[in-house]
């Protein structure tokens, strides 16, 4: 499996790297045998999982990082080419969700939501950008999300994650020329600790929110965030090398 997507001794730095989507994403491209930047908030949540993964026979580096912040980005991308040398992928996984419409969203949510999935993105291709760009090689793979075409209740979110779309296309088109390659992956709706927190946010039992959302997808079931992840790892690999500027969704059904 894996010598078909032909990852091995590849360097990726994933953001959010520590649960979830992220965390998922880094352990397939170890298993794959690249050699992974694991970049969260949560230093102590990054060194585990670097840990688990050494265990298991892989490489990994754990590295604070707030993505909202330029200083931090920059010193993760400082600690990556530091400890390994090189940068080839970036997938940026970090995320948070505040829930409000227009009418009682607060500033404050609406720019931790929009920094930290937006702006992170944008802070993050930049300084990947760098180490990209002398080696004339590179793969950024950008997290966004079905909510992206609008979901009620979700402004910030959607709103970001919109933009996040807009800004994989525009790379892609500035990028191409140094043979860089920009794609985003849009899942639906995937089991979390992020959705989980929306159902206790929302007074809902989160099994019985899982059994909602199955509902209404065409095979009566959700997503796992493996399913996200082996979408990363295949737009990583040269198996996508023709793939560029493109949003593809990792969600059961329409």
């Amino acid at each position: 499996m894996f010598d078909f997507l032909d990852v091995r001794d590849r360097v990726a730095w994933i953001t959010g790297g520590a649960s979830g989507i992220g965390a998922a994403t880094a352990s397939l491209f170890a298993q794959a045998g690249a050699l992974v930047a694991i970049a969260d908030v949560r230093q102590q949540a990054a060194d585990d999982l670097a840990n688990v993964i050494a265990q298991r026979g892989g490489q990994a580096a754990a590295i604070g990082c707030d993505v909202a912040s330029r200083v931090a980005v920059e010193a993760a991308v400082a600690q990556i080419s530091r400890e390994l040398g090189r940068l080839d992928y970036l997938v940026t996984c970090a995320g948070v969700l505040r829930e409000g419409s227009v009418q009682d969203l607060s500033e404050q949510d609406w720019d931790v939501v929009v920094d930290t999935h937006l702006k992170g993105t944008f802070l993050c291709a930049q300084a990947a950008l760098r180490m990209m760009a002398p080696r004339r090689y590179g793969k950024m793979v950008f997290v966004s999300s079905g909510a992206a075409r609008g979901s009620r209740g979700h402004t910030a979110y959607s709103s970001a994650k919109g933009g996040v779309e807009s800004l994989t296309r525009t790379l892609a088109l500035d990028l191409g020329p140094l043979n860089i390659n920009v794609n985003a992956v849009a899942p639906g709706y995937i089991e979390t600790d992020m959705t989980r927190l929306e159902a206790e946010r929302l007074g809902i039992d989160f099994e019985e929110r899982k059994r909602q959302r199955a509902a209404l997808t065409a095979m009566n079931k959700i997503g796992k965030p493996e399913d996200v992840a082996a979408m990363a790892v295949f737009l990583c690999s040269e198996r996508a090398a023709y793939m560029t500027g493109q949003v593809i969704s990792v969600r059961c059904g329409p």
